[in-house]
């Protein structure tokens, strides 16, 4: 028998908390409720959920400070948070907190699995063979090891700036539209989540500043070019 998808639910406002709970669990999947921050934390770290749903106000953990002990343990799980509201710096804050979408209160319950499924499909596509070799001037890159290394050196990268990184690879020279790259590599092209790659890019090139031979070109208006000259 196949193995229910976890999904981990932090919601305060237990009238929407179960309304989420018996809509999910309707969709097929395993919900692991929780009433406030703390307890998620706790839930979170027993049960190793495949996503998790976060309210941004809640007792005793807000959903930003959540997110970011998530964040320490896994670059992979998918976090959706929820939140009443809609200004640009509250979802730019929960973006930099570790977010991958951001849903604003009130919901359509639809919107809300057709988001989830995004990011569970996408995760489930990470787990496959990606044991690709890339050359990056004097940097090897494989996705599956979350590293860029060149004999001496070793650079760790976080999973976004991974599948970042392998999305330009695979599309070298190539001028990349802005929407094509959050749409492949965040699931959805949203405005907010475009500051946030933009902030991706600025990494990537700091990583990569050693090798004069690799451009991550901003192409203004339209998206960005990486472009390298492999020895």
């Amino acid at each position: 028998m196949q193995q229910k998808t976890k999904i981990l639910v932090a919601e305060d406002d237990l009238q929407l908390g179960f309304i989420i709970k018996d809509n999910l669990q309707e969709a097929g999947f395993d919900i692991i409720n929780c009433p406030d921050g703390e307890t998620a934390w706790e839930q979170y770290q027993k049960t190793n959920p495949d996503l998790c749903i976060l309210d941004v106000n809640m007792p005793y953990r807000d959903g930003f400070s959540l997110a970011k002990k998530i964040r320490q343990k896994s670059d992979l799980v998918p976090i959706l948070f929820l939140t009443a509201k809609a200004f640009a710096e509250d979802k730019l804050k929960g973006f930099a907190s570790g977010g991958d979408d951001y849903i604003v209160k009130p919901f359509n319950m639809k919107e809300l699995i057709s988001r989830m499924t995004v990011f569970l499909r996408r995760n489930k596509m990470m787990i496959t063979d990606r044991n690709i070799l890339f050359t990056i001037g004097q940097y090897n890159f494989i996705p599956e090891e979350m590293k860029l290394s060149n004999g001496s050196e070793s650079i760790s990268l976080t999973q976004r700036e991974t599948d970042l990184l392998e999305f330009l690879c695979l599309h070298p020279d190539k001028v990349l539209k802005r929407e094509d790259i959050l749409s492949h590599v965040w699931g959805k092209n949203d405005f907010f989540l475009g500051r946030s790659m933009d902030v991706f890019m600025t990494r990537l090139r700091k990583l990569l500043a050693k090798e004069s031979s690799v451009t991550i070109e901003t192409i203004h208006g339209i998206g960005y070019r990486f472009t390298t000259m492999n020895p």
